[in-house]
């Protein structure tokens, strides 16, 4: 969602560091011992973008990388690379916020009135023992609401837009073809289990007899003793009460060194013995069931529902590429930091 990470960075514009943007639904909050001083624009603003007929100051572009900044890296060290991506991802957001506003007021959306006074009532709420806020208030007000009200129509019409018909029988079935491993049951293993428990930070020697202890359970096992009545009386595992079963169990619910294990068995099959980070361990697998493609018939709804919503986010981008492509754009990017490859990302205007 691009309008609630750019409402955020619209507060922190204008309240400064300590004033955070409220919701509608957020109760009001006490006020802070101490309130830093609001940042003010400089008298003559440099000009950070101009999209269309419409700058976008330095003043806003820093006060949301700034907010942006703190969001995504609390108060670690940011690294390098990742701070020339942010950067841009900021830069490309208040550019989108422009041209969304004024597609929105293109096709006559209104911003929700009653929603917008909601908030602006949050923040006299939770900011009324400010005297800051109240030194500064008639000036906040005004443009805070007008920063709500743009967030406001953005929601309106990334609502519309994201809005597309369910798809039909043909395109259903074609993204189903088409994406075959999202209707894929895993494989799945029904596996019983021992466990030896073992304290981690036990000494070497006590590790050692567990797992002399397990590999005299195994010998048990393969002269004929029952895997169940062994687990009942010896395993510390919570299966034991039902004879170590532990049931149907898909990959990447067992830690690794069991599931290497496991791979290496045949139905009846016993491991040897495993050591875990709770203790060691020895497994029977009871059967295996193989990767299963689910029917269509079966996964009919299921794969509509992720058809339309990659339709919908493909509706939306489509229109803020639309957008970028009709508007001219010029961007001040001479105070960001170059992109390395090691960064992973690259420049892209949505």
């Amino acid at each position: 969602m691009l309008r609630p990470f750019i409402l955020t960075l619209a507060a922190c514009a204008l309240c400064g560091p300590n004033i955070q943007t409220a919701s509608a639904a957020e109760p009001a909050q006490p006020e802070k011992p101490a309130v830093k001083a609001m940042v003010k624009p400089p008298h003559k603003e440099a000009v950070f973008a101009v999209v269309g007929g419409i700058s976008i100051s330095q003043h806003e572009y820093d006060n949301a990388f700034a907010a942006a900044k703190r969001q995504k890296f609390y108060h670690g060290q940011a690294p390098e690379a990742e701070v020339a991506a942010l950067q841009r991802e900021v830069g490309n957001n208040l550019v989108n916020s422009v041209l969304l506003t004024a597609e929105a007021h293109k096709r006559g959306i209104k911003p929700d009135t009653q929603a917008v006074r909601q908030m602006i009532e949050g923040y006299e709420t939770r900011y009324k023992a400010s005297e800051q806020w109240q030194r500064e208030r008639a000036r906040l007000v005004p443009e805070l609401t007008r920063k709500l009200e743009d967030d406001s129509l953005i929601r309106q019409l990334e609502s519309s837009v994201r809005n597309v018909p369910m798809p039909g029988a043909d395109p259903t079935r074609a993204f189903y073809e088409q994406h075959v491993e999202k209707f894929t049951e895993p494989e799945q293993v029904h596996v019983s289990v021992i466990l030896l428990k073992v304290d981690p930070s036990s000494p070497t020697a006590v590790w050692q007899k567990a797992e002399e202890e397990g590999k005299s359970l195994i010998k048990q096992l393969r002269s004929g003793a029952k895997f169940p009545d062994v687990a009942k009386l010896r395993s510390s595992d919570e299966s034991a009460q039902k004879g170590g079963d532990m049931g149907y169990l898909h990959r990447g619910m067992l830690p690794e060194a069991a599931q290497l294990a496991i791979d290496k068995l045949k139905q009846g099959e016993l491991s040897e013995v495993v050591r875990l980070l709770e203790g060691v361990a020895l497994f029977r697998l009871e059967a295996r069931k193989l990767p299963r493609k689910v029917p269509f018939t079966e996964a009919r709804e299921r794969a509509a529902g992720l058809l339309q919503r990659e339709l919908s986010e493909k509706s939306w981008l489509e229109l803020i590429a639309r957008l970028r492509k009709e508007t001219p754009v010029r961007m001040d990017e001479s105070r960001f930091s170059p992109l390395t490859v090691a960064s992973g990302k690259s420049v892209s205007h949505p």
